[in-house]
């Protein structure tokens, strides 16, 4: 195995097909230009950044009442710069702008036969739960929330609430209360929707008893629609002003779609609040719409024809844009439940069963089916085309493992982005190659950059990943910050007029890149920055090790590496073990890898998202406080972390 390595490449008749080549053909054509590859693509992009999403646009069709009169004021204000300015448009008409037989939506969960939707069956529920908010007084710029399931009810709310101009907040019901409350709580929602509960693992949870809870410190709430999931009949008393959803709905056959400025705000998403409070993103209708469709039709080159899955939550991003797939008249598959039941080849099956074309899911993930020794080849994924993942940085060893273990011919997109953009500034490309433990490609109008300390560019060295223009989804404002002073210094203060993003990256020649972790976690031991996720690689191969987490802890003027481990039942962190970890972190990476401790755990904590807390366990071994638990997927195990003997010894 090693990085750089050509592991796949689409044949002449698959480049021919796509829709990254209709569109610098759309391009060729209309400008009398010449452009033959993605990376001449992506340079042109950046350096006409105008003319890129005004033709983006229109090769999109995105429907709208009113044209834009100019494409951005600035794009390299920062931040700042108006997009779209004169548009008139609403985004859920866009999703719902097919209404045929064509199935949109096919539900999944743990305990539930699957669900399925036609583009007509979804337009005519949207209508009559649209009549029933709008009987209720949901008008523009009013907060809905979604404290919901990964299921076909909580995207018949957003689309709802959205298609009147309402702005969408959603949080997955595994949220602790106060979780739940940082969120909603800086943002007070007017309407509520939850389901009675939701499964995982097999295991019914209740979220009523919550709700009653929220409800007694959000007092904004005038109406909780409940959703029947895991009961028929739920009790509901004890919740004020909460009705069941099928009582609630009006019938209704027409939606009228509220036309709003393209900056209207669409989507309010929250940073992981692992350090504090979470910060709330408030993000625009055309930016968002026309983001993501550029990234599902382009980078993921989505079709009519396609089934596309994401395992994720409503409290994750990916969620916002798994669902924007509807706008390209695709089969969405959503999944609520554990990934791994009953079994760790669960969704494989699923995938064979659907004939699922697109499968996305998390680095974690493709870790994990890979220690438990599974083999996704033996089903039938002769549509499968396409492999997404992101969460955290692929490894190396998982590129190897998708090809030799889940399928040869398909294109994996290792992609990374954020929330605060509610996409990727890197992502899939279908007309190019796949080399191990490189993403793809910078995104088509990203003018991304990779910054040493001194804020000078440089290629084919780590350093912070940067982003030089503006682009439409970076967020409008933080809500609740009138003079913009949390917006600037989360992204803008340490590269005045540039977006520092926070990831420790390289960009290769080939034009793909490496991400090596979070750059305010990224390991300095003798002044040398090393990247944790290197380290995972290497540690999380050793078949004793389940996971891992490394921190720099300060010691005697310098800073030297902690290693927590995770092992096998019954395996113990002997002397030979340890030696055994350092020896392949010394072989495989360098002398300055090797920890100066490590130390077995119980767990390693994990954002709800599935991101591994280097932060919050960096912070209680130096004594310092951690903000916000409520965040973390399991913050009981941070306890663990705590007055650890060894950590005070040479």
């Amino acid at each position: 195995m090693k990085f750089g390595e050509l592991l796949w490449l689409p044949s002449q008749d698959a480049i021919e097909r796509t829709n990254m080549v209709k569109f610098i053909r759309f391009l060729n054509e209309k400008h009398g230009i010449l452009i033959s590859n993605y990376n001449e693509l992506w340079q042109w992009s950046v350096d006409n950044i105008p003319t890129f999403w005004e033709d983006l646009w229109e090769f999109l069709d995105i429907k709208c009442s009113k044209h834009f009169s100019q494409v951005v004021d600035d794009p390299y204000r920062l931040p700042g710069a108006r997009w779209f300015i004169g548009a008139e448009l609403n985004f859920a008409e866009n999703l719902l702008r097919y209404r045929d037989e064509v199935i949109a939506i096919v539900s999944v969960a743990e305990r539930r036969d699957p669900i399925r939707l036609t583009y007509k069956e979804l337009y005519k529920k949207v209508a009559s739960l649209f009549r029933a908010l709008k009987r209720d007084g949901v008008s523009p710029g009013d907060r809905v929330a979604g404290f919901m399931p990964n299921i076909y009810e909580t995207v018949l709310a957003m689309l709802s609430a959205t298609s009147l101009g309402a702005i969408w907040s959603s949080c997955s019901p595994d949220f602790g209360r106060k979780g739940v409350l940082d969120r909603f709580g800086q943002i007070e929602p007017k309407v509520l929707f939850t389901a009675d509960g939701y499964y995982y693992n097999g295991k019914r949870y209740d979220s009523l008893e919550r709700v009653r809870e929220i409800l007694k410190e959000l007092p904004s709430i005038k109406r909780v629609v409940v959703v029947p999931f895991t009961q028929e009949n739920p009790d509901i008393s004890g919740i004020p002003n909460a009705v069941i959803l099928d009582d609630y709905v009006e019938e209704g056959e027409e939606v009228e779609f509220t036309q709003l400025p393209s900056d209207h705000p669409l989507y309010i998403m929250y940073s992981s609040g692992t350090t504090g409070l979470p910060k709330c993103m408030v993000q625009g209708a055309a930016g968002i719409l026309v983001n993501h469709l550029k990234e599902l039709v382009l980078h993921t080159d989505l079709k009519r024809d396609d089934v596309i899955f994401y395992y994720t939550t409503c409290g994750w991003m990916m969620w916002n844009w798994l669902v924007s797939s509807l706008a390209v008249g695709a089969t969405v598959v959503l999944y609520d439940g554990s990934p791994f039941y009953p079994g760790p080849e669960s969704l494989w099956k699923m995938a064979q069963d659907l004939g699922i074309t697109v499968f996305g899911t998390s680095a974690r993930y493709l870790a994990a089916i890979e220690k438990e020794g599974v083999e996704p080849r033996k089903f039938d994924l002769s549509r499968l085309r396409a492999i997404l993942s992101t969460g955290s940085p692929l490894a190396l060893e998982s590129f190897y493992y998708v090809y030799d273990k889940i399928k040869k011919d398909v294109c994996l997109s290792s992609i990374s982005g954020g929330t605060d953009i509610n996409g990727c500034f890197f992502a899939g490309n279908p007309m190019g190659p796949v080399y191990a433990g490189e993403l793809q490609c910078r995104t088509l109008g990203m003018k991304v950059a990779i910054f040493d300390e001194k804020g000078k560019p440089i290629l084919n060295k780590p350093g912070e990943l940067v982003c030089l223009a503006a682009s439409p989804s970076m967020p409008l404002y933080f809500w609740n910050d009138p003079d913009g002073k949390k917006y600037k210094s989360a992204y803008f203060d340490v590269f005045p007029g540039v977006w520092r993003h926070g990831d420790y990256a390289k960009i290769t020649y080939t034009g793909g890149a490496i991400i090596y972790g979070r750059s305010d976690a990224t390991l300095n031991p003798g002044g040398v920055r090393i990247g944790t996720a290197d380290i995972y690689r290497v540690v999380e191969t050793i078949d004793e090790v389940v996971d891992s987490l490394a921190v720099g802890q300060k010691w005697k003027g310098d800073e030297r590496i902690i290693l927590f481990v995770k092992l096998k039942p019954g395996v113990e962190l002997t002397e030979e073990l340890k030696n055994k970890i350092k020896k392949a972190l010394r072989e495989n990476l360098s002398p300055r890898h090797v920890p100066a401790k490590i130390i077995k755990v119980k767990d390693i904590p994990y954002t709800i998202n599935m991101k591994k807390v280097e932060i919050a366990v960096r912070n209680i071994i130096h004594g310092l406080p951690v903000l916000n638990t409520d965040a973390l997927a399991n913050p009981e195990c941070l306890e663990e972390y705590r007055d650890i003997p060894e950590l005070q010894e040479d």
